[in-house]
This record gives structure tokens, sequence and C-alpha cells, in this order.
């Protein structure tokens, strides 16, 4: 998935045939409720399959930004609107979203996407648009590494969460014999390999890499030889689907030892999965516990009230990359003497965020986008219980 091959196949495939599909909204962007200009935020993230808890989650979060702020859009004369897109968790079907997103001129920005498989090429379509678009959650080097001018993360580097979780197996867990599985997606298997090279420079041996395929349910093939091998800790880069049944697998033959994971596993989903072998399941993760903070809580509560649903890890990430986009778009309304700005105008002001303060983290952009505050947190899950207890947080 992270074949730039692959990524130019994708997107010519979906130039030359005109893909069309996902949401159905009006194209003109003439006027709105009460005769205000209409301004639409887009959302690309799983909204059905294995990973719809998490998508669900970023686009509940933007769903709350938005509400939050659709007063001061009207008092300026715009009617703010949402428009989901479920990509589930597919490439082909998120760069189909993306072109019919680029063609609708009232959509300025985007928030997602949840996994970087589908990012990355997404985003060439939105480059080509010059639409904004701030991803709460896909940690892949390649996602900024391209240079896109659109491109924007507010969650940490696989190169910083895949290191910082290899840190704490070695030297917390003490990890000498490491057994490794990963979903060979972008994803997966980029943050398994970060994991993998830092834990041995630290000294552990890897006794185990081996590859499983998304959807699968039985892994008892993959679990035996991790067994066999005898290993201190299992690691899993992928999402909770998957690793939620590697878990629950790994227990009944026997394997108590820790097993440890990525950000796609900070889901109460991974609980529903794994059930009471989810105990002693460690999982570094770009987002942090928001009851850590006083924000955070009341947040929590809002979320609750307004949906009914408790907060996800991305719930927070998802409303704060909406808020940045918000703020961006605002500012380029006022720079444009009040009026609708270019889609270029938006994108530049986005970048241009250096010290935004959300409700967890601070955002700050560098020159490819990344987010110069970005944390990384570990957490363990001590009961079958969601949240997971935040171990620590780390700093670059």
């Amino acid at each position: 998935m992270k074949s730039k091959k692959i990524v130019s196949l994708i997107t010519t495939a979906a130039l030359a045939f005109g893909i069309i599909s996902g949401c159905s909204s009006s194209k003109d962007g003439s006027s709105g409720s009460d005769g205000k200009q209409v301004i639409k935020i887009a959302t690309q993230s799983p909204l059905s399959g294995g990973s719809a808890t998490l998508g669900e989650a970023i686009k509940l979060g933007a769903q709350m930004a938005i509400s939050d702020q659709k007063k001061a859009f009207a008092k300026k004369g715009f009617d703010l609107q949402l428009v989901p897109y479920d990509d589930q968790a597919d490439p082909k079907k998120g760069v189909s979203n993306a072109q019919q997103i680029g063609s609708d001129k009232s959509i300025l920005g985007i928030i997602g996407h949840l996994n970087s498989g589908v990012t990355i090429p997404a985003s060439e379509i939105y480059e080509k648009n010059q639409l904004a678009m701030i991803s709460p959650a896909a940690t892949a080097t390649d996602v900024t590494d391209r240079g896109l001018k659109v491109v924007n993360r507010i969650c940490a580097r696989d190169d910083f969460q895949g290191p910082a979780g290899a840190e704490f197996a070695v030297n917390t867990l003490k990890a000498k014999k490491i057994f490794i599985i990963q979903d060979k997606t972008a994803y997966g298997s980029g943050l398994a390999e970060a994991f993998r090279d830092a834990a041995k420079k630290l000294g552990a041996d890897i006794v185990g890499y081996e590859g499983i395929t998304v959807g699968e349910k039985d892994f008892n093939g993959v679990v035996g030889q991790a067994a066999s091998k005898k290993p201190d800790l299992i690691y899993f880069g992928g999402v909770y689907a998957e690793g939620g049944l590697i878990i629950k697998q790994a227990r009944d033959k026997g394997l108590d030892i820790p097993i440890m994971g990525g950000d796609a596993l900070d889901s109460s989903s991974t609980v529903q999965i794994a059930g009471d072998s989810v105990k002693n399941v460690y999982l570094s993760s770009v987002a942090g516990d928001v009851t850590k903070v006083e924000a955070g809580k009341k947040f929590a509560d809002a979320y609750k009230a307004k949906f009914n649903k408790n907060v996800e890890s991305y719930s927070s990430y998802g409303y704060d990359a909406t808020g940045i986009l918000l703020k961006a778009i605002m500012s380029a309304i006022d720079k444009n003497d009040g009026k609708l700005p270019t889609r270029e105008a938006v994108s530049q002001a986005v970048r241009t965020i250096k010290d935004y303060q959300g409700i967890i983290n601070k955002v700050g952009f560098d020159d490819k986008g990344d987010n110069k505050f970005a944390k990384v947190f570990i957490f363990k899950f001590d009961k079958a219980e969601y949240p997971a207890v935040q171990q620590k947080a780390i700093s670059k």
C-alpha cells in the first residue's frame, strides 16, 4: 500500500473513469438556509466495516465542532454544513469519494482519513483540487513526506510512535524476545517496521516477523508460530478487528505474556472482541486520555450528551482537526473582505497555523504539514474495560 506505483494506478484509474460515489449533494454552492451561502466540510473515514468504531468517532468529533461554530459562521452570512463520506477503509473507495468531493465546489476542506493506506492515494486528488485535508489519525510517514501542499495531520508519525512503543517494551516491560505480527497495510507494516528497527537497536531479539491478511478470522497458525518461539512479548501492527482476535486466540493458546500494538487498538471494539483476554495488553496511541485535562472532561460530557456515546480515541482529534480547519476558513473569509474564500486560500491558511490549543495537545504545522507538538501515549488494559489506563505521555 505504500508503493508509489499502487498509489499512481489507483489515482489514474479514478481520474480516467471519473468514479463518482458517496454522498449526494448539490454542487452549485449557492445558498442554504435563510439564503446564506453554503460552506461544506467533508469527512472521510470508515463508517462501515472493521474500522467503523474509530471512523465514526472522527465524524462525530467533526460534527460536534461544526455544531459549536455554526452560529459564528451564520453571523458572517454562511451556512456551515457537514457532509460525511464512508471510505470503508478501502483505497479505491477513498479515491472515488475524493473525486466527488473535489467536484463539489462548496466543500472547502476534508477531515480524514483514519487509514494511511486510504489517505495516501486520496490526498493526490485533494492536491489536484487545492483542497485542504487535516487527518486526525493517519500516521504513516508517506502521508506527509511526499510534500503535498494541502496535506496535514495533528497526530504523531509512525517513526515516532513505533520507537516510543519499542522503548517502553524493551526498557519498561523488559522484553528481550519479541514476535511481530503485521497486517501488510501501509499503516500496519509501517508501524511494525518502525517498532522492529527501534527494538533491535535497543538490544531486543526479533524472533519472528509475520504478515496476516485484513479480514481474516482464524489466526491460530501465526499465533502457533509465535508460541513456538517463546517470546517475552507479541507486537501487532494493525487494526482492532484483527488485533482483538489475535489477542483472544493468543490467550487461548496459553500466551499470557504482554501483547502490544499501536493506536488502532485504542478503541472500545478491542475490548468487545477480546473480552477478558485484553488484560495485560499495552498500546501506543497518538491520542491521549481526554479525562486527564479539564477541557477534555467537559468535551467527553458534552459528547455523551449529544450522541449518547462515550468518546473514543479519535473523537477529540476529529473535533480539533475540524476546529483548525474552521479557524483557517474564518481567517480566509476575513482576508477576503467577508466573501467566500478560494480553496487555495484555505489550504494556505491551514498550513500557517502554528499554535492552536486543542483539547489535549497543541497543534502547529511544519512545512510538511506535521504537528510539531504531537505526542505519543502509552496505555495498558488492566481489565476488560475501555479506555485503557494511560501509563505515560511522550514528547519528542
